[in-house]
């Protein structure tokens, strides 16, 4: 395996910088603004009571995904993969997208996240559920309550309140178009990016990372998670923005199938 991974570490090669990062910013300011437009629109300006209910579906879908894509961009932030070598602009990009996605403490998450790729799979990694790893809601409402504390729940009302009594949002869209894709992008992250890699499962892992990767195309790996879901490469090659772990997965498959 380790030849493997180092035949696979030499094809991908390292990146550089300045394009890493000029490409990085670029889709992270590009889903930041499409999540602000269309949460604006949404929340403020549709009538829920003469929209198509398509529509509605769509605009949920497209926001449960953007939400997925902010958290992403925030992990990446955490491995200091959106703009290598720029700490600064990976701590701020980093903050800004987790205040966004649910008020969440860049630095909180950060120290969790570090833990997970220490110990993953294992009873001291934070994201992982070793009394009941198959239960999908035991393990989500164990996670859940692992990231989301008192914190989260107060700066969430506290804008609830500013939506309804300062700005004149209505309090069904924010439901509808806030609350939901928040709370369905968790399980979407949960679900492909936790769940699916790291549960134990009757084969056993191939290495200490204790995890696994899916098998999808680029384009359902990019709508399921942005590509978290080629988890294994993310273990693997952390310092690798989400936008190039299909080359990373390719790669690896490429170097399997040679070995």
């Amino acid at each position: 395996m380790e030849q493997v991974i180092a035949q696979v570490r030499e094809s991908i090669g390292g990146a550089d910088k300045a394009r890493t990062t000029v490409i990085g910013l670029s889709l992270a300011v590009g889903v930041i603004l499409a999540w602000l437009a269309l949460h604006i629109y949404a929340v403020f300006f549709v009538d829920l009571a003469a929209i198509n209910p398509l529509l509605t579906f769509a605009i949920v879908a497209a926001q449960c995904w953007l939400y997925v894509g902010i958290f992403i961009v925030a992990h990446d932030c955490m491995h200091g993969s959106l703009a290598p070598g720029r700490p600064a602009v990976n701590r701020w990009f980093g903050r800004a997208c987790l205040f966004l996605y649910a008020g969440f403490d860049f630095d909180t998450l950060k120290a969790k996240h570090r833990e997970h790729h220490q110990h993953a799979g294992t009873e001291d990694d934070p994201d992982f559920h070793e009394d009941d790893p198959d239960s999908f809601w035991a393990w989500y409402v164990r996670f859940f309550r692992e990231y989301f504390s008192g914190r989260e729940l107060l700066i969430i009302l506290a804008a609830v309140v500013a939506y309804v009594w300062l700005l004149g949002a209505s309090l069904a869209n924010i439901w509808v178009f806030w609350a939901l894709p928040a709370i369905v992008s968790s399980l979407q992250l949960f679900y492909f990016g936790t769940y699916l890699p790291h549960q134990p499962g009757q084969e056993p892992f191939v290495d200490r990372h204790n995890s696994r990767t899916n098998d999808y195309p680029h384009w359902l790996s990019l709508l399921t998670c942005f590509h978290f879901g080629y988890h294994h490469e993310h273990h693997l090659f952390p310092y690798l923005p989400w936008w190039r772990l299909p080359a990373a997965h390719d790669a690896l498959r490429r170097a399997e199938a040679r070995a």
